[in-house]
């Protein structure tokens, strides 16, 4: 089985950042901050938590604050790229209640608490120090 490096910064094709710090043991843990605006995970870098076996790995974070939600990214690397598929669940959300409303913190029904989607990381390359 391969041993692969997981540490350091990742980024995925809409910015949201990927930090692992330790991958030892079969473990993962570092922080995850998203670049999506409207996402109830916005302006916050959480701590993740996570496996990994080869290739393949697993993490996961929850809201900061009181917020009810959790979201989970599954994936493997591939040709130096992390593949994921990532599930959020939120018990919550800011919408209008119904149309033409002003918005409001609403309880979401069972369907409409789950979002499920793909993301793709690649590593960033650490910055070079500049040798003047």
């Amino acid at each position: 089985m391969p041993n692969i490096d997981w540490k350091g910064r990742w980024r995925n094709e809409y910015g949201s950042r990927l930090t692992i710090t330790d991958d030892s043991g079969g473990r993962l843990q570092g922080a995850f901050e998203t670049s999506l605006p409207d996402s109830v995970f916005a302006g916050k870098e959480v701590p993740i938590l996570g496996l990994h076996q080869g290739p393949c790995a697993q993490f996961a974070f929850i809201a900061p604050g009181d917020t009810p939600a959790i979201c989970s990214f599954t994936g493997l690397i591939r040709e130096g790229r992390l593949h994921t598929a990532w599930h959020l669940v939120s018990d919550q959300a800011v919408k209008p209640p119904r149309p033409g409303a002003p918005p409001d913190l609403v309880t979401l029904p069972w369907a409409h608490a789950v979002q499920t989607n793909s993301d793709t990381f690649t590593r960033e390359r650490e910055a070079i120090a500049d040798s003047d």
